[in-house]
C-alpha cells in the first residue's frame, strides 16, 4: 500500500506556465537593464519566448535548480557572481504569484484523511518553497518541505526523496514521487519509489510514461488512481 505521497512543486501543485512566465519576465527584465538585446539572448539561455511568453519544453527553467540556471545565466552578465544571482532569483522566486494547478486545499485534505504522509521536493529553494505554500494556505497539509538547498542535493539525484522516507519511517517503495519532469521521475525511480506523472508542466505523456506507472491529466486525479491500487501491491 502507498503510506506516503512527495509533491513536485512547479508544473505539479501549481500551474507552471501561467506561474514562472511573470517571474522570468521580471528577472529579464532586471538583468537586461532595458536593453532588448541583451533581454533576447538571455531568454534565448531560459529556453523562454518572450515575443510568444511561453517555455520551450527543454526550458532549463523548468527542472533545473537556481545555481543551475544563473551558471547558464553568468556568461551573458559581466559583473555578477554566482551567489549574488542566485540570491536576487530567490528573492524574485519568493514574490512570484502561484497558479494553483487545481484547488489544492480540498485535494490534500483528502489526501491526509488517508492517513498519507505528504512532503513537497522541489528544485526550487527551501525558503521560496515556504512562501509558495504559504501564499496558498496549504503548508499546514505537508510533513516535509525540501529545496534544492536543504541539504540532501537537488532532482535527479534522490536525497530529498530519501530523506522523506527516512523522517517518517518509511519504506520507500511504499511512497509516491508525483511530478510533472524527468528529473521528478527519476528521482522517484533512483530513490526505490513508485512513480506518476502529471501534465500540468510542459512535458507531454510520450516523454513521462516510460518512467511512470501514469500519467495523470493533473493531481486530481490522484485519489481516484490511489482507489485503483491492489491493497497489497507495495512494489512496480
Amino acid at each position: 500500500m502507498i503510506t506516503g505521497i512527495l509533491f513536485d512543486k512547479d508544473g505539479t501543485l501549481f500551474d507552471f506556465n501561467a506561474t514562472w512566465r511573470d517571474w522570468t519576465e521580471g528577472l529579464l527584465l532586471e538583468l537586461a537593464r532595458g536593453d532588448s538585446l541583451r533581454a533576447g539572448r538571455l531568454a534565448t539561455v531560459l529556453g523562454y519566448d518572450l515575443a510568444e511568453g511561453r517555455f520551450s519544453p527543454d526550458s532549463i527553467v523548468i527542472a533545473h535548480t537556481p545555481e543551475e540556471v544563473a551558471a547558464a545565466l553568468l556568461p551573458h552578465l559581466p559583473g555578477q557572481t554566482p551567489a549574488s544571482l542566485v540570491a536576487r532569483m530567490n528573492v524574485i522566486a519568493a514574490d512570484a504569484p502561484q497558479v494553483e494547478a487545481l484547488p489544492l486545499a480540498p485535494l490534500l485534505t483528502g489526501l491526509r484523511a488517508r492517513g498519507l504522509r505528504l512532503g513537497v521536493a522541489t528544485n526550487d529553494s527551501e525558503v521560496a518553497a515556504q512562501a509558495h505554500l504559504e501564499t496558498a494556505g496549504i503548508t499546514a497539509y505537508f510533513d516535509f518541505i525540501a529545496g534544492f538547498d536543504s541539504g540532501h542535493g537537488g532532482k535527479p539525484s534522490p536525497g530529498m526523496l530519501l530523506a522523506f522516507a527516512d523522517r517518517f519511517g518509511l519504506d520507500p517503495a511504499q511512497v509516491l514521487m508525483v511530478g510533472d519532469s524527468l528529473h521528478d521521475l527519476i528521482a522517484g525511480r533512483a530513490a526505490g519509489m513508485r512513480t506518476v506523472a502529471v501534465l500540468t508542466g510542459l512535458a507531454g505523456a510520450e516523454e513521462l510514461a516510460p518512467l511512470a506507472e501514469a500519467v495523470l491529466p493533473d493531481i486530481g486525479h490522484l485519489p481516484r488512481w490511489l482507489d485503483s491500487q491492489p491493497a497489497d501491491r507495495a512494489k512496480v
